[in-house]
């Protein structure tokens, strides 16, 4: 069976909603959705079947700090306002369909990294609460969030450890993948500033934490390479943004924001009857 794997990259995957609301226009339905971070937070908008809910989000949001600002800090200890982008806003301003997405059959899968034990976990997504814990702990990153307690555990974001889940995709299962990558081809990711610190700040409370940190990039290219390989088998499709439409994780410009999301959905257009071929 053909499975949807979906990388993160907090306002990165608008790219991948254009590709995902597109699936649901033309009535792609994949038995099974796996991905971290925002990536995966999007496809739960794919699961409950409503296009534009996303884009319609961050187009409205971005600019609103109780969705994202510095002030969060003071009551939600994070640059994200928890309770407004995470509580509020699908309860009340844009309501997620509940019931539409605990009826569809697909199987949903959320990569969470347990600071623990400094491996992946990943949560059934059909068990998600109202308060959508499960997606504030997959979307943690170290700083800009606080450590998110979900079932006994502690959490961070799911791309720490696995930040392309294909191999737990086929794991389960499922030899035939649709990856939706956030970076245009070519990219190869860094050991970055900011995991230095957090592994250096992290060391004492979570040591088990450090070595994932501190080797992130490598696995991150290590996996894109796997991916690759896979596409030039044939098992997978891989879908991602041209490098000149690419955004930053924090983009702000709402023109740039909206061209990635209609190439995203024009893109899975393109690709459409490669892409069913998938699920036969």
């Amino acid at each position: 069976m053909g499975a949807l794997v979906l990388e993160g990259g907090t306002f990165r995957p608008i790219f991948s909603s254009g590709v995902m609301d597109a699936l649901n226009d033309y009535g792609v339905d994949f038995p099974y959705v796996i991905g971290v971070s925002a990536g995966i937070t999007d496809g739960f908008s794919y699961v409950s079947k409503q296009p534009k809910r996303n884009y319609d989000i961050l187009m409205n949001h971005r600019h609103d700090k109780r969705y994202v600002g510095l002030r969060n800090y003071w009551h939600d200890r994070s640059l994200f306002g928890l309770k407004y982008a995470y509580e509020t806003i699908p309860n009340e301003i844009y309501p997620f369909d509940w019931d539409t997405f605990l009826n569809n059959p697909a199987q949903v899968k959320v990569g969470v990294t347990n600071v623990e034990t400094g491996q992946c976990e990943y949560l059934d997504g059909k068990q998600l609460d109202k308060k959508c814990t499960m997606l504030k702990a997959t979307c943690a990153i170290p700083f800009a969030f606080p450590v998110i307690s979900l079932n006994g555990k502690k959490y961070y974001d799911g791309g720490i450890c696995d930040p392309i889940p294909v191999k737990k995709a086929m794991e389960d299962g499922h030899q035939k993948l649709l990856i939706v990558l956030t970076r245009p081809k070519g990219y190869q990711k860094t050991l970055s500033k900011a995991n230095v610190v957090a592994s250096r700040l992290l060391k004492k409370k979570y040591p088990q934490l450090v070595q994932p940190l501190l080797t992130r990039h490598l696995l991150y290219n290590e996996t894109l390479a796997y991916c690759e390989q896979l596409e030039q088998q044939g098992q997978a499709i891989i879908l991602r943004p041209s490098e000149e439409l690419q955004i930053d994780s924090f983009e702000k410009d709402l023109q740039k924001i909206d061209r990635i999301y209609q190439y995203g959905y024009q893109l899975a257009l393109e690709h459409m009857e490669e892409i069913k071929k998938l699920l036969e």
